[in-house]
């Protein structure tokens, strides 16, 4: 069948197989190719890493465009990042130089001389991100059918990264624009290597469409994985001594000192000399670490081979992060974000290193998917760090969070292959109010019934009633961001403008307004408070002192200096899943020793578990911590840990005297209460959980959580039904609190 499958290939794809040494098509390949040449279906293609995922999409895509050329667009490749788009242009243009089928990428780093050029002659394939799509969605909607007339094929790679998002509803919604405008359905191809379930990925590829999606079944290779967890404590100088700087004994801040100089050191030497990515999990943390290793590099006259990638770094640096990892036979160390997680074949990469736990078993598959891809074992090394607190410390404090949940993820996937399955979104409002906005900036006035009807009827918004889409236009029209005109119709109203006006509208992810940070003329990257004059901060790896700041136009000037300086990016920290909490629980409790860990955290595992025991925390979910105040350790993910939250604060406050409830979302929760209502505080959350409480009875009249991009612009009793929906789950609460009582 292999030799069937090459036979029916291009000739240039033929060509371009023998010129790269292929020896045969990989079984994701031939499957992919079965389904795309001899049905009519979707095809969602579900392999690990490295698999050629890619190719099997497009040996085939290609082949029919080459045989029967199309008169528009041909394919439509959507992509979650400008990097990962910029690596598969360059893999395709590869492919393409013997095949006359154009290939074109666009978004917001690509230049106009570039867009123009394929808005003259739209052939080939497109390669985008969902906001450049919205874009032409707007500004070009009577190009459209001229553009996308003859699309035969979409490619979403990643789609992991899109399902159970705003994001994702808004390409669904994109792809059902389309189809209305141009009368086509072109069949669909969803790519991804971490998929928990295949159905609910079905079901979203074809969301909108009446055809199947065939998912080809392939078996996976055994892969060798080199796999090590250590464990440092550290000093959080800068904060402690901010906070509290009494509070710091002399002895105490030098001896901290020198465990974060070992735990950097560290880090240093598993990426010395290596190709290696560094994955951290906000901006901050891969602006620090790279300072450090640079520092350390130069102090022993190593060279620096440094860079860090994350949204607020510079297009330019980022792409010559991008080379420097490609760079055959040079070492290079970049620390990154998730822009760098997904997908990108950057060469063949040593390492990779891992800051803390990540948040989720899928991320931690899709990180060390970027090593090992070219035969060798892949290699991932969990570095984490835990700030040192004395014996006094509460119970909660004295437990190493990330190292659990580094063993948990760790111990899913090794034990199950399980990964998290992906819940859809059943409100989303603020894609709601954006679409809404959208269609009329396009089509440029309707009436209500009929904005309705193109609206309601995209796959997005099965949920939404009549009703509620008539609270919403009639909530828009008060403030001004629609009008009605005396013809019945509707259009963009003046305050609606200015929002839909700016080019961040085409995102449906916040924005940040950050200020633009320069050397001379050179953009560094952005940050998003500026500092006063003579100030430093760390971007880029480096450190800045503040020469100028031009508050009108949001532009910081800055020299180089030499020193170490921080900086801090708020960010969200993600939804971390029930059963990563119920792993972390029985890590804690179970007797098991794990080949992977190293000698500072299997003594510190060996220590927390011996705490646990005495503390009977494997017995009880309640402890006293002291008079009057309990610690919660519920075992449970994050959307069930915020209904708990709410659950005691909606119905406990009064009868058990509650006056505090703090925590850190999804480990623990410390309630401070009358000290003769300790003992009822689990007998009061059984007795709530058996009855008939759902998600909208802890939500007040008084909420009206803004959360999304567009909630400030939603009526508030739609925010509340919407949060109950997406945000809160008392059925698995129940479940949960079930566990405690066995």
């Amino acid at each position: 069948m292999s030799d069937a499958i090459f036979a029916r290939l291009a000739p240039f794809i033929q060509e371009y197989i023998y010129n790269h040494n292929w020896t045969e098509l990989r079984p994701v390949q031939i499957e992919a190719c079965k389904v795309i040449f001899n049905t009519d279906a979707h095809l969602l293609v579900a392999t690990g890493t490295a698999s050629g995922k890619t190719e099997a999409a497009f040996l085939p895509v290609l082949t029919l465009l080459h045989e029967n050329p199309s008169a528009t667009i041909g394919a439509l490749y959507i992509g979650p990042i400008k990097a990962l788009i910029n690596d598969q242009f360059e893999r395709l243009n590869d492919l393409l130089k013997e095949a006359d089928i154009p290939v074109w990428y666009w978004h917001g780093d690509v230049s106009q001389s570039h867009k123009t050029k394929l808005l003259k002659n739209p052939k080939g394939i497109l390669q985008i991100t969902p906001e450049s799509l919205e874009s032409l969605l707007i500004n070009k909607h009577h190009e459209l059918a001229r553009l996308f007339g003859d699309l035969r094929f979409v490619i979403i790679d990643e789609i992991h990264a899109f399902m159970g998002s705003e994001r994702g509803c808004q390409i669904l919604c994109q792809l059902a624009r389309l189809a209305r405008l141009t009368q086509r359905e072109p069949r669909r191809i969803g790519l991804s290597a971490t998929l928990g379930d295949y159905s609910m990925a079905e079901e979203w590829l074809r969301s909108g469409t009446d055809k199947l999606v065939l998912t080809p079944k392939i078996e996976g290779g055994k892969r060798q994985i080199r796999l090590a967890v250590e464990h440092f404590y550290v000093f959080e100088t800068n904060r402690l001594s901010a906070a509290c700087p009494q509070d710091i004994d002399a002895k105490d801040a030098e001896r901290g000192k020198e465990d974060t100089s070992l735990y950097d050191r560290y880090v240093f030497n598993l990426s010395k000399s290596r190709k290696c990515l560094i994955f951290a999990n906000n901006k901050s943390q891969t602006e620090s670490v790279i300072s450090s290793l640079r520092q350390i590099a130069s102090d022993e006259g190593y060279p620096d081979i440094y860079h860090v990638h994350h949204g607020s770094i510079s297009a330019s640096l980022r792409q010559a992060a991008e080379a420097a990892m490609r760079e055959p036979n040079q070492p290079a160390v970049t620390a990154a974000t998730l822009t760098l997680e997904l997908g990108i074949d950057i060469g063949y990469l040593e390492r990779v290193i891992q800051l803390e736990s990540p948040l989720s078993v899928a991320s931690f598959l899709q990180r060390l998917g970027r090593t090992g891809r070219r035969g060798e074992a892949a290699d991932m090394r969990f570095v984490c760090a835990e700030e040192k607190v004395d014996a006094e410390a509460s119970l909660p404090e004295q437990i190493p969070w990330q190292l659990l949940q580094c063993i948990a993820i760790i111990q899913l996937y090794l034990e199950e292959r399980w990964i998290e399955p992906i819940k859809p979104l059943i409100y989303p409002l603020s894609l709601l109010y954006h679409q809404t906005m959208s269609v009329l900036v396009a089509m440029g006035e309707l009436s209500p019934a009929g904005l309705a009807k193109e609206v309601l009827s995209l796959p997005s918004f099965a949920a939404i009633s009549q009703e509620d889409f008539k609270l919403l236009l009639r909530y828009l029209i008060d403030i001004d961001h629609l009008h009605l005109t005396e013809q019945g119709k509707l259009i963009v109203g003046l305050v609606g403008e200015k929002v839909v006006g700016k080019f961040q509208f085409y995102a449906v992810f916040p924005d940040n307004q950050e200020y633009v940070v320069k050397q001379g003329t050179t953009e560094i990257g952005s940050i998003t408070t500026p500092s006063p004059v003579g100030h430093l901060f760390a971007l880029a790896g480096k450190t800045w002192e503040v020469v100028d700041v031009d508050f009108k136009r949001k532009i910081i000037l800055v020299k180089q200096v030499d020193g170490k300086a921080s900086i801090y990016w708020r960010g969200g920290s993600g939804t971390i899943h029930t059963r990563i909490l119920q792993r972390m629980r029985q890590v804690l409790f179970e007797d098991m020793e794990y080949s992977y860990l190293q000698n500072n955290a299997l003594k510190r595992l060996q220590s927390v578990r011996e705490l646990a025991r005495e503390a009977g925390l494997d017995k009880h979910n309640i402890l006293q911590l002291e008079k009057g105040k309990c610690c919660i350790f519920p075992w449970m993910g994050t959307v069930a840990y915020r209904t708990l939250e709410r659950l005691l604060n909606s119905f406990c406050r009064e009868s058990l005297e509650i006056s505090s409830i703090s925590g850190d979302n999804p480990y623990f929760l410390t309630v401070k209460l009358a000290q003769k209502k300790v003992e009822s505080l689990y007998y009061e959350i059984v007795s709530l959980c058996e009855q008939r409480i759902n998600n909208e009875d802890l939500v007040s009249d008084m909420d009206a959580p803004q959360i999304q991009k567009y909630d400030e612009f939603i009526p508030y009793p739609l925010l509340r039904k919407a949060f109950a929906s997406n945000h809160l789950d008392m059925l698995e609460l129940r479940q949960q609190v079930a566990l405690w009582q066995e």
